[in-house]
């Protein structure tokens, strides 16, 4: 299982910057290794011109960080899974917890775009994980199984052990410098790992589970090797090409 390192950019860099982190993130880590990807995400007005740039890279991908589950329509200010493989992603976020506490995405909402987005043939991250009062009162795998059996409730895809991922970020770790440190990632991943197990047989011990939470150069050495975990979302730091290679390259 190759493990993912995905970049979320979030609202963030104007076309010249994102241009620049491009192709200074390719001249520092490529050729990739044989056991790494790398997925870019990008704000919505630089998907073409990032596709354009690494679409001869192996191992680069590009995706988008929301989409809406419509074909098409009057959806000011939407954007459809076919848009966004039209411009070459292949994979999309749904269910950040900036989604769902900002935008009030609730979990049947975000099953209905897992369930779309994989209909329509993107690649779906879906992203789970608790907030600290949760996690105070012991209830993280209370969230998990909510999260995850309301996320993919009747998803159905016969190659879902390559089409979904899922993204562990505990909310609290989330832009705060706080990392859950690897006996709480184990833990949660192990969970999720049984819930997938649960839901899909033994594809379900083949889907990639990342973590994120204020993933960084100095900490990905503690995190990579944590059992069951294939990967990471990485925020802040991928901002900046000289970190995000660091990470992809630990």
């Amino acid at each position: 299982m190759k493990k993912l390192f995905a970049g979320n950019w979030k609202m963030y860099k104007i076309y010249s910057e994102a241009v620049e982190a491009v192709k200074k993130l390719m001249s520092l880590t490529s050729p990739l290794p044989k056991d790494r990807e790398v997925l870019i995400l990008p704000p919505y007005p630089y998907l073409k011109s990032i596709s354009d740039l690494i679409s001869k890279k192996d191992g680069y991908f590009l995706g988008a960080q929301n989409f809406y589950p419509e074909e098409e329509g009057a959806y000011t200010g939407e954007v459809s899974p076919k848009m966004l493989l039209d411009v070459g992603c292949s994979y999309s976020i749904v269910g950040h917890s900036e989604r769902r506490k900002y935008f009030n995405e609730s979990d049947e909402f975000i099953n209905k775009k897992v369930k779309f987005g994989l209909q329509k043939g993107l690649k779906i991250i879906l992203c789970i994980g608790e907030d600290l009062t949760e996690r105070k009162k012991g209830e993280v795998f209370k969230v998990l199984e909510r999260q995850i059996s309301k996320g993919l409730n009747e998803v159905k895809d016969s190659k879902i052990e390559e089409k979904l991922c899922i993204a562990y970020e505990p909310v609290w770790a989330i832009g705060t410098g706080e990392v859950a440190t690897p006996i709480q990632i184990e833990e949660a991943h192990k969970i999720i790992r049984e819930l997938l197990s649960d839901l899909f047989g033994e594809k379900g011990t083949k889907i990639r589970i990342l973590y994120g939470g204020s993933v960084n150069p100095e900490n990905i050495k503690d995190i990579l090797p944590v059992p069951n975990v294939n990967g990471v979302l990485v925020g802040g730091a991928s901002l900046k090409p000289e970190n995000f290679s660091k990470i992809i390259l630990s």
